[in-house]
């Protein structure tokens, strides 16, 4: 039997291959809401990775974005699945998506990849050894002076009808910091953390798919996760900061400030 890493790095390359033969082409675009949408190649890009999984491990569950599998309260493990981070982006032409695959046994990630296939960039780890891009191990920045801080975020999809819509955090932050970047993926941004590109990263109103995969990677380079207040993270949390960890507490105290 294969090692979970190496199922979930043949499901990425699979769903990678369909995710960058259609970049250019036209999508079947459905909405799920205004703004939030599915299209063709995220259900295949999906089909292509439970079949994989399936093939070797039949028996565990399943938790995936597209769509909704019944699952075993008792079994120890389960993949996570987000087939295509950054559908938006996609269907835009913008180059930041991702498969975005983890597996977590008895609720903790043990395995992650995620990989963007347009810009040929492959992020792994496994819990106890070091994170790779590209094969090459990396490790968070060093950087310990907020200021000099370059950090991501991101907006929910309902922002126009829910208070925690992450704009005066953003107003928060911004002043504070050099600059923040919004590319549109969760699952890169973690990964960017992680490899020194970005020094924190925060966001609200995920998805356990978003963040189940970032997160082991992000853990194995040297980094940092909680949620606002600063108490362990949960994929299943609706919330989350992740940092290089020199810079976790500040970020932390800027996202509490209130008005």
């Amino acid at each position: 039997m294969k090692e979970y890493l190496d199922i979930a790095l043949e499901a990425g390359a699979k769903a990678g291959e369909i995710i960058r033969e259609n970049f250019h082409k036209k999508k079947l675009i459905d909405y799920k809401g205004r703004i939030n949408l599915v299209t063709n190649v995220d259900r295949e890009a999906e089909k292509v990775v439970i079949e994989t999984i399936k093939n070797y491990y039949p028996k565990h569950n399943i938790l995936t974005e597209e769509t909704e599998y019944a699952q075993d309260p008792d079994q120890e493990y389960c993949w996570v699945i987000d087939p295509l981070d950054g559908t938006t982006n996609y269907v835009h032409g913008f180059p930041f998506v991702c498969v975005s695959i983890a597996l977590q046994r008895n609720g903790k990630s043990i395995v992650g990849v995620v990989y963007n296939p347009i810009l040929h960039e492959l992020f792994h780890a496994e819990k106890g050894k070091c994170s790779f891009r590209n094969n090459e191990p990396v490790s968070v920045s060093g950087n310990a002076d907020f200021s000099k801080s370059l950090l991501a975020t991101g907006f929910p999809y309902d922002m126009l009808n829910d208070e925690r819509n992450n704009i005066q955090n953003f107003a928060q932050v911004i002043k504070n910091c050099r600059g923040i970047r919004r590319p549109g993926s969760a699952a890169i941004d973690i990964c960017y953390v992680a490899c020194g590109v970005f020094d924190g990263y925060w966001e609200l109103e995920l998805y356990p798919w978003d963040t189940a995969a970032g997160i082991v990677i992000l853990d194995e380079a040297g980094g940092k996760v909680s949620k606002f207040d600063g108490s362990e993270f949960s994929i299943f949390d609706k919330e989350i900061v992740a940092s290089n960890g020199k810079v976790h507490e500040e970020l932390l105290k800027v996202l509490n400030l209130r008005d």
